[in-house]
C-alpha cells in the first residue's frame, strides 16, 4: 500500500496550509498533505524522474491514448497518487492526438504540458474542486488548437473539454484515486476530441490492476473495477436472420 514515500504512513490531509519542510530537499513552504508522523514530500520531489515520460512519448507510434498512459504508470517514477499525473494525462493525449493524424509539434507541444501541468498541486482534486487529471486533459487542448485567453472557438472548446473531464470525475465520486480519475479524464478527451476535431484516437477501456496499492480504493463502484467487470453480464449478440428457404420448382 503506498502513502507516505519515505515511511509509507497514512497521509493526513488538513483544511489550511501549514509551513512545512520537504523531507527530500529541505524547501520550506505552505501545503496541507503531510503523513501522519510528519513527513512532507514537495511536488517537484514527488514527480522527479518524469521527464523519462517524453522519450516514451516521442518514440511512441500508439494512437490510444489510455494504453500510453498506462506504460507510463509502470515507470519507476510514478506513484500510486501524485501530480506527476497531472502531466501524464495532457502527455499521452497530445501523443495519441499527434499520431492520428492531429496537425502536432510533439516535441515543444510535450515540453509545454511539463510546465502547465507542473502548475498544478498535489491536492487539487480536493482543495481547489477540480482534479488536476481533467484539468490535464483541458491543458491538452488548449495547446493542441493553441489556444490563448484571447481566443474564441479553442478558449471554449479547451474550457468545454475540462468540464466534461471533471464531469465524468466527479460523477463516480470520492475518494480520489489518480489512477481511475486519469482515465476518465483521457476517455472524456477522445469522445470530444472525435466530435468536435474529427480526429479519431483508440478508445480503450482499462481493468485496472493498481487496486491493491490503493488504501482508498472504492472497489466495483469503480468503471475500471476488474470485480466490476466480472460482474457485469456479458453483451447479448444479435442473432443472425435465417435466410428463407427459396420455394422449390
Amino acid at each position: 500500500m503506498e502513502e507516505c514515500l519515505i515511511c509509507k504512513a497514512p497521509l493526513q490531509y488538513l483544511t489550511q496550509d501549514e509551513l512545512m519542510e520537504c523531507a527530500i530537499c529541505h524547501r520550506k513552504e505552505p501545503s496541507k498533505t503531510r503523513c501522519v508522523k510528519g513527513h512532507y514530500v514537495c511536488n517537484d520531489c514527488h514527480i522527479r524522474g518524469i521527464d523519462s515520460i517524453f522519450a516514451l512519448c516521442l518514440s511512441e507510434r500508439s494512437t490510444d491514448p489510455v494504453d500510453i498512459v498506462c506504460r507510463m504508470m509502470e515507470l519507476p517514477f510514478c506513484h500510486m497518487h501524485g501530480p506527476e499525473h497531472h502531466v501524464m494525462v495532457g502527455a499521452a493525449l497530445l501523443t495519441a492526438y499527434r499520431n492520428a493524424g492531429g496537425p502536432l509539434d510533439l516535441g515543444r507541444a510535450l515540453e509545454e504540458i511539463s510546465g502547465r501541468g507542473r502548475a498544478v498541486p498535489g491536492g487539487a482534486c480536493g482543495f481547489w474542486g477540480a482534479c488536476g487529471a481533467g484539468i490535464s486533459a483541458g491543458q491538452f487542448l488548449a495547446i493542441a488548437t493553441g489556444s490563448t485567453p484571447l481566443a474564441q472557438e479553442p478558449w471554449g472548446l479547451s474550457n468545454r473539454l475540462t468540464a466534461k473531464a471533471l464531469d465524468s470525475i466527479g460523477r463516480v465520486g470520492g475518494p480520489r484515486c489518480c489512477k481511475r480519475d486519469s482515465w476518465l479524464a483521457i476517455l472524456a478527451a477522445v469522445d470530444f476530441v472525435q466530435e468536435h476535431l474529427q480526429i479519431k484516437m483508440k478508445r480503450t477501456v482499462p481493468v485496472c490492476s493498481h487496486s491493491a496499492r490503493n488504501n482508498q480504493c472504492i472497489g466495483s463502484r469503480c468503471p475500471f473495477s476488474a470485480a466490476r467487470r466480472r460482474e457485469e453480464p456479458p453483451a447479448k449478440t444479435k442473432l443472425k436472420a435465417k435466410p428463407k428457404a427459396r420455394p422449390l420448382l
